[in-house]
Parts: C-alpha cells; structure tokens; sequence
C-alpha cells in the first residue's frame, strides 16, 4: 500500500499527520521571514496561515473518525488531538500509533517489514 492510497481510515490519518506537518513547516518559515528580518515580508504567513489551518482542521476530523473506527482508548484520541498542536509532532504520534499498534493494518504491515518480527 502506497502513502497515496487513502482507502483506510489509517493511510488518511497518516496522510493528514504528514501533510499537518509540513503545513507546520511552511508556516514557521514564513514566520522567519516575517519577524527576523528589519523589514519582514508576510506573504508566507499569508499564504501558509490559511493552508496550515484547513490541514489543522481536516487532521483534528480524520483523527476523530480514527479514533471511532480503530477504537482507540480517551487516552490514544486526546494524544492524537494534543499531538497537532506543537510543530511536528503529529508525525510523531503516527509513529508511535504504527509502532503500539493503534492503526490497524499500518501497524500489522510495519510489523510484517521489522527486522524483530523475522
């Protein structure tokens, strides 16, 4: 299964967490380029303000049908939730679900491929 196909409730939330992230990404350099220089240039938050926001958005939605559908713990869906907010750590949190085994057939797929699992 490729990072593009987003059949799953899983390979979406995967997708959102990296996209949610590199949205992140764009947004502190645009605020580089605002506030560091003398005389700051806003068109990267501007731009990346807005986009990191409809991302911010849609992973907080795909987080919440993954906790439905893979049954996740109050515990796994609020660290989900939380994980959006510092830059990055969404992708963080993805590892962390594929590794415990909170996201379904990623996990199963992720142990398939280990060297521990050989």
């Amino acid at each position: 299964m490729g990072f593009f196909d987003l059949r799953s409730t899983a390979s979406r939330f995967r997708f959102f967490a990296v996209l949610e992230a590199l949205s992140w990404i764009g947004l502190l350099t645009g605020m580089a380029f605002k506030y560091l220089p003398a005389e700051g240039n806003e068109i990267g938050v501007k731009i990346f303000g807005p986009v990191h926001g409809a991302i911010f958005v849609l992973f907080v939605i795909t987080a919440l049908l993954a906790a439905r559908e893979l049954r996740w713990s109050v515990t796994t869906t609020l660290l989900a939730l939380a994980s959006s907010i510092p830059p990055l750590f969404t992708v963080l949190f993805e590892v962390w679900a594929v590794r415990t085994g909170q996201l379904g057939e990623l996990s199963t797929e992720a142990s398939k491929t280990s060297p521990s699992a050989s």
